[in-house]
């Protein structure tokens, strides 16, 4: 439990990440959306790197439930650890949302209503979380120490390349359904995107497969 711990942890301070500088970013941006949407990228892209350098060794830092599904199918993850692991990530984002509320003095828990919807977007969410799965599975031994900052540049480029800026998390997607801030999701629009992001993440398992070659990664 140790680990799945870990996985809490480092899942909350990426929400509050997410969250705390799409506030912040829009506060200071004067109304200006790419600039709000750039500090909010580049801030939710460091913070990545930091985390999963922080938290690689204590959980593996998947901070994602298709992240920890597609490792346990691939049979690089114990199954059994599987529930605990998303339980975890699904709670932990919850309270990343609630301590950047905290933090910037705003209402707790709020309900979500910035309308994400449409083909576009979806086809994006399933794109996002195709290339984040197929990056994560596609790392080897000797690629290991690259992970944080590959993992980190994809999620900060993928705010930019996507209509959907690139939620490709069913912790994160959820947990943003409940900020009615720049980071938010109308929570009827969550069932969807993680739907999106399911079939991404099918897709990213069957491209590996048909895909690896040399050194299996681990």
């Amino acid at each position: 439990m140790r680990s799945a711990a870990a996985e809490a942890v480092g899942t909350a301070l990426l929400l509050a990440a997410v969250v705390g500088s799409g506030i912040m970013g829009e506060r200071l941006a004067g109304g200006n959306a790419a600039i709000a949407l750039l500090a909010n990228s580049l801030a939710t892209g460091f913070a990545l790197i930091a985390l999963v350098v922080t938290f690689a060794e204590r959980s593996g830092a998947h901070f994602n439930p298709i992240v920890t599904l597609a490792l346990a199918i691939r049979g690089d993850f114990p199954r059994a650890r599987v529930a605990a692991y998303v339980t975890a990530q699904f709670l932990g984002a919850a309270v990343g949302v609630v301590s950047a509320h905290a933090m910037f003095d705003l209402t707790l828990l709020q309900h979500g209503v910035t309308e994400r919807a449409g083909i576009g977007q979806w086809i994006s969410e399933a794109i996002a979380t195709f290339g984040l799965v197929l990056l994560v599975l596609s790392l080897t031994r000797r690629s290991a120490w690259a992970a944080p900052f590959a993992v980190g540049a994809y999620i900060a480029a993928a705010y930019w390349f996507t209509a959907s800026t690139s939620f490709a998390n069913p912790a994160v997607t959820l947990a943003r359904g409940f900020t009615d801030t720049f980071a938010g999701i109308g929570i009827s629009n969550v069932p969807a995107f993680v739907m999106a992001q399911l079939l991404g993440g099918g897709l990213a398992l069957l491209a590996d497969k048909a895909l690896m070659v040399g050194e299996k990664p681990r």
